[in-house]
C-alpha cells in the first residue's frame, strides 16, 4: 500500500486496522540452550517420564516455563516416548451394580499385589507391593526370592507400626492373601479385606497401575545379579517415586512432596 498509493506508515496501519507496533515487531530468538541441557539431564535421570513430568521437574528446579515450551523442545530433541493405547477399565457389573469400592481419605483402602522377575542368572524372585490408594503412597515393596503369607505378614508389620492399619486391604485371590492364617490375622487386628472376582485385575487398578510403572521404569531398565542389588534399587526409586515423582492424579505433585526447613523454621 505504500509502495503503490505512496501513504504514510501511520495512515497505512490506520486503514488496515494495524497497530504500528505490530507492524515493526520483530522476533528476537530466544537462547534455550541451558533449557535444553537441563532437559536432556531430566530425560536422563527418569528415562520413562513424559514432558509433562519433565516440565514439572523444571519448575521444581525454579525454571519458568510452560509445557507447551517444554513440549516443543522435547519433540526437537527427539525424547517422545511410544504413544500407548488406553485400554478401557469396567468398573460396573452388567446389572450396573459397583465393582470397585473408592478410596476416600488416608489409610481408607490399601491394595497388595505380587510382581515377579528374574535375576541375570535367571532365578525368579517375588516382589510384594503395598499402595494406600488415596494418597497414591507406595508404602512397601518388599523383595525376596519366595514369598509366602508368613512373608506377606511380615512385610505388613512394620507399615502398620509407622501408618497405623487401612480399614480395608484389597487383593487378588492369590494363595498367600486367601490363606487362612491370613485371613484369621486380618479379623483380628480388625481390617477388612475385598477380594477381586477372579479374572478381573482392573478391580485393582491403583496396584496394577503402580506395578506396571515398577515394571517399565525399573525392571525393564535395570538387570539385577543379586537380590540384594534389586532390593536396593528399587527401594531408592520407591523413595523417588513417593517424594519426587509427578502423579497426574494428585495434579503433578508426588504422593509425599519433600519439605526444606531452615534451621527448625
Amino acid at each position: 500500500m505504500r509502495q503503490k498509493l505512496r501513504s504514510s506508515e501511520r495512515r497505512s496501519c490506520r486503514t488496515i486496522g494495524i497497530a504500528r507496533s505490530t507492524h515493526r515487531f520483530k522476533a528476537t530468538p530466544k537462547k534455550d540452550d541451558s533449557l535444553r541441557l537441563a532437559l536432556i539431564r531430566l530425560a536422563k535421570a527418569y528415562g520413562r517420564y513424559g514432558y509433562r513430568k519433565i516440565a514439572e521437574l523444571l519448575r521444581m528446579e525454579g525454571w519458568r516455563v510452560n509445557h507447551k515450551k517444554v513440549e516443543r523442545l522435547w519433540r526437537e530433541e527427539g525424547l517422545q516416548l511410544p504413544q500407548r493405547h488406553k485400554k478401557r477399565k469396567r468398573l460396573y457389573h452388567k446389572d450396573s451394580s459397583i465393582i470397585r469400592l473408592r478410596p476416600r481419605y488416608p489409610n481408607h483402602i490399601w491394595s497388595i499385589d505380587f510382581v515377579h522377575d528374574k535375576l541375570s542368572n535367571g532365578r525368579p524372585y517375588k516382589m510384594l507391593t503395598v499402595l494406600d490408594e488415596y494418597t497414591r503412597e507406595a508404602l512397601c515393596v518388599a523383595v525376596k526370592p519366595r514369598m509366602g503369607n508368613q512373608d506377606v505378614l511380615d512385610a505388613l508389620y512394620p507399615i502398620f507400626l509407622t501408618h497405623g492399619k487401612p480399614e480395608f486391604l484389597r487383593s487378588d485371590n492369590g494363595p498367600e492373601f486367601v490363606a487362612k492364617t491370613f485371613q484369621t490375622w486380618l479379623t483380628k487386628v480388625g481390617i477388612k479385606p475385598i477380594r477381586i472376582t477372579p479374572g478381573s485385575p482392573w478391580e485393582n487398578g491403583y496396584n496394577e497401575r503402580f506395578n506396571g510403572t515398577l515394571r517399565r521404569e525399573v525392571l525393564n531398565a535395570e538387570w539385577f545379579l543379586t537380590i540384594d542389588q534389586a532390593k536396593t534399587v528399587i527401594n531408592k526409586w520407591r523413595r523417588q517415586y513417593n517424594h519426587i515423582r509427578p502423579h497426574q492424579a494428585l495434579n503433578m505433585r508426588p504422593p509425599v512432596p519433600e519439605t526444606l526447613s531452615n534451621n527448625g523454621t
